[in-house]
Protein backbone atom coordinates (compact mmCIF):
# COMPACT_ATOMS: atom_id res chain seq x y z
CA UNK A 1 0.00 0.00 0.00
CA UNK A 2 1.44 3.79 -0.80
CA UNK A 3 -0.09 5.35 2.39
CA UNK A 4 1.23 8.62 0.45
CA UNK A 5 -0.81 8.69 -2.40
CA UNK A 6 -4.09 7.42 -0.35
CA UNK A 7 -3.40 10.48 2.04
CA UNK A 8 -3.16 12.67 -0.99
CA UNK A 9 -5.80 11.26 -2.62
CA UNK A 10 -7.84 11.91 0.25
CA UNK A 11 -7.13 15.57 0.53
CA UNK A 12 -7.77 15.85 -2.86
CA UNK A 13 -10.59 14.78 -2.67
CA UNK A 14 -11.62 17.10 0.03
CA UNK A 15 -10.46 19.92 -2.10
CA UNK A 16 -7.85 20.69 1.00
CA UNK A 17 -4.26 22.27 -0.23
CA UNK A 18 -1.17 21.01 1.65
CA UNK A 19 -1.31 24.03 3.59
CA UNK A 20 -4.62 23.77 4.35
CA UNK A 21 -4.43 20.25 6.13
CA UNK A 22 -1.08 21.41 7.52
CA UNK A 23 -2.45 24.18 9.44
CA UNK A 24 -5.65 21.79 10.93
CA UNK A 25 -3.61 19.16 12.07
CA UNK A 26 -0.89 21.83 13.44
CA UNK A 27 1.89 20.35 11.61
CA UNK A 28 3.89 21.79 8.57
CA UNK A 29 3.40 21.93 5.12
CA UNK A 30 6.77 20.43 4.79
CA UNK A 31 5.89 17.15 6.75
CA UNK A 32 2.55 16.90 4.86
CA UNK A 33 4.60 17.28 1.40
CA UNK A 34 6.98 14.50 2.79
CA UNK A 35 4.32 12.31 3.79
CA UNK A 36 2.35 11.90 0.86
CA UNK A 37 6.00 11.75 -1.28
CA UNK A 38 6.24 8.96 1.43
CA UNK A 39 9.92 10.36 2.50
CA UNK A 40 8.60 9.91 6.11
CA UNK A 41 6.16 7.42 8.21
CA UNK A 42 4.05 9.17 10.31
CA UNK A 43 3.64 7.63 14.24
CA UNK A 44 0.23 6.09 14.64
CA UNK A 45 -1.06 9.44 16.95
CA UNK A 46 -0.44 11.54 14.02
CA UNK A 47 -2.10 9.31 11.43
CA UNK A 48 -4.78 8.94 13.71
CA UNK A 49 -5.02 13.34 13.98
CA UNK A 50 -4.61 13.81 9.94
CA UNK A 51 -7.60 10.69 9.42
CA UNK A 52 -10.14 12.50 11.65
CA UNK A 53 -8.95 16.08 9.92
CA UNK A 54 -9.78 13.81 6.28
CA UNK A 55 -13.02 12.93 7.75
CA UNK A 56 -12.23 8.81 8.34
CA UNK A 57 -10.15 6.87 11.28
CA UNK A 58 -7.62 3.96 10.65
CA UNK A 59 -10.33 1.44 10.21
CA UNK A 60 -12.41 2.61 7.44
CA UNK A 61 -9.07 4.27 5.65
CA UNK A 62 -7.16 1.03 5.47
CA UNK A 63 -10.86 -0.68 4.74
CA UNK A 64 -11.40 1.08 1.60
CA UNK A 65 -8.27 -0.29 0.32
CA UNK A 66 -9.01 -3.59 0.28
CA UNK A 67 -12.65 -3.23 -1.26
CA UNK A 68 -11.20 -1.08 -4.03
CA UNK A 69 -8.46 -3.43 -4.99
CA UNK A 70 -10.79 -6.31 -7.37
CA UNK A 71 -12.55 -4.08 -9.91
CA UNK A 72 -12.57 -6.94 -12.45
CA UNK A 73 -13.89 -10.54 -11.98
CA UNK A 74 -13.55 -13.26 -14.43
CA UNK A 75 -15.55 -15.97 -15.42
CA UNK A 76 -13.76 -18.23 -13.49
CA UNK A 77 -14.30 -16.52 -10.22
CA UNK A 78 -17.88 -16.18 -10.51
CA UNK A 79 -20.51 -18.49 -9.03
CA UNK A 80 -23.17 -20.77 -11.12
CA UNK A 81 -25.91 -22.37 -9.41
CA UNK A 82 -28.58 -24.29 -11.33
CA UNK A 83 -31.86 -24.19 -10.21
CA UNK A 84 -34.96 -26.17 -11.26
CA UNK A 85 -36.49 -23.90 -14.30
CA UNK A 86 -33.40 -21.24 -14.12
CA UNK A 87 -29.23 -20.64 -13.76
CA UNK A 88 -28.09 -18.32 -11.56
CA UNK A 89 -24.87 -16.25 -11.73
CA UNK A 90 -23.15 -13.78 -9.10
CA UNK A 91 -20.97 -12.27 -10.98
CA UNK A 92 -19.00 -10.28 -8.43
CA UNK A 93 -18.23 -12.63 -5.78
CA UNK A 94 -17.41 -10.62 -2.97
CA UNK A 95 -21.14 -8.70 -3.76
CA UNK A 96 -22.52 -9.26 -0.34
CA UNK A 97 -19.18 -6.71 1.32
CA UNK A 98 -20.80 -4.15 -1.30
CA UNK A 99 -23.89 -2.17 -2.11
CA UNK A 100 -24.77 -4.17 -4.97
CA UNK A 101 -25.32 -7.81 -5.58
CA UNK A 102 -25.45 -8.16 -9.55
CA UNK A 103 -26.71 -11.84 -10.82
CA UNK A 104 -27.14 -13.13 -14.05
CA UNK A 105 -30.47 -15.11 -14.55
CA UNK A 106 -31.05 -17.76 -17.33
CA UNK A 107 -34.42 -18.81 -17.60
CA UNK A 108 -35.72 -21.92 -19.06
CA UNK A 109 -39.15 -22.29 -20.93
CA UNK A 110 -41.55 -22.01 -18.03
CA UNK A 111 -39.06 -21.56 -15.28
CA UNK A 112 -39.13 -19.08 -12.55
CA UNK A 113 -37.21 -17.86 -9.97
CA UNK A 114 -37.66 -17.91 -6.20
CA UNK A 115 -40.43 -16.38 -4.40
CA UNK A 116 -38.47 -13.43 -2.83
CA UNK A 117 -40.53 -12.07 0.53
CA UNK A 118 -40.44 -8.30 1.18
CA UNK A 119 -37.00 -7.20 2.03
CA UNK A 120 -35.48 -3.61 2.68
CA UNK A 121 -33.73 -2.42 -0.49
CA UNK A 122 -34.54 -1.86 -4.49
CA UNK A 123 -34.33 -4.08 -7.41
CA UNK A 124 -33.92 -3.60 -10.89
CA UNK A 125 -33.29 -5.84 -13.96
CA UNK A 126 -32.35 -5.60 -17.78
CA UNK A 127 -33.84 -8.20 -20.34
CA UNK A 128 -30.84 -9.12 -22.70
CA UNK A 129 -33.04 -11.97 -23.79
CA UNK A 130 -36.77 -12.94 -24.75
CA UNK A 131 -39.73 -11.96 -22.54
CA UNK A 132 -40.60 -12.43 -18.85
CA UNK A 133 -43.42 -11.93 -16.37
CA UNK A 134 -42.06 -9.58 -13.26
CA UNK A 135 -44.50 -10.53 -10.61
CA UNK A 136 -44.37 -7.91 -7.83
CA UNK A 137 -47.23 -8.45 -4.80
CA UNK A 138 -50.46 -8.90 -7.04
CA UNK A 139 -49.10 -7.27 -10.20
CA UNK A 140 -47.97 -8.73 -13.14
CA UNK A 141 -45.51 -7.10 -15.87
CA UNK A 142 -44.26 -8.24 -18.98
CA UNK A 143 -40.62 -7.51 -19.59
CA UNK A 144 -39.27 -7.94 -22.94
CA UNK A 145 -35.56 -7.79 -24.42
CA UNK A 146 -34.31 -4.25 -24.43
CA UNK A 147 -36.24 -3.55 -21.79
CA UNK A 148 -35.91 -2.77 -17.67
CA UNK A 149 -37.57 -3.48 -14.02
CA UNK A 150 -37.07 -1.60 -10.98
CA UNK A 151 -39.07 -1.79 -7.70
CA UNK A 152 -38.49 -1.06 -3.93
CA UNK A 153 -38.18 -4.51 -2.89
CA UNK A 154 -41.13 -4.25 -0.26
CA UNK A 155 -43.62 -6.67 -1.91
CA UNK A 156 -43.47 -10.44 -2.60
CA UNK A 157 -41.57 -10.84 -5.92
CA UNK A 158 -40.21 -13.04 -8.65
CA UNK A 159 -39.71 -13.29 -12.59
CA UNK A 160 -41.16 -16.15 -14.66
CA UNK A 161 -40.41 -16.91 -18.58
CA UNK A 162 -43.56 -18.44 -20.38
CA UNK A 163 -42.37 -18.53 -23.83
CA UNK A 164 -40.79 -21.72 -25.78
CA UNK A 165 -37.31 -19.99 -25.36
CA UNK A 166 -34.89 -18.99 -22.94
CA UNK A 167 -34.87 -15.71 -21.12
CA UNK A 168 -31.54 -13.80 -20.31
CA UNK A 169 -31.63 -11.05 -17.42
CA UNK A 170 -29.37 -9.38 -15.50
CA UNK A 171 -30.12 -8.55 -12.14
CA UNK A 172 -29.30 -6.07 -9.08
CA UNK A 173 -30.05 -6.41 -6.03
CA UNK A 174 -29.21 -3.30 -3.36
CA UNK A 175 -27.96 -3.85 -0.52
CA UNK A 176 -27.24 -7.92 -1.67
CA UNK A 177 -30.02 -10.05 -0.53
CA UNK A 178 -28.67 -13.81 0.09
Amino acid sequence: MNLGNKLKERRKLLMLTQQELANRCELTKGYISQLESNSVSPSLETLELILEVLGTNLSDFFKDDNNNKKIIFTKDEQYEKLFDGYNQTWLVPTAQEHVMEPIYVELHKNGETFHDYPHTGEEFGYVIEGEIKVIYGDEVQICKEGESFYFIANKDHYIMNNSDRKAKVIWVSCPPNF
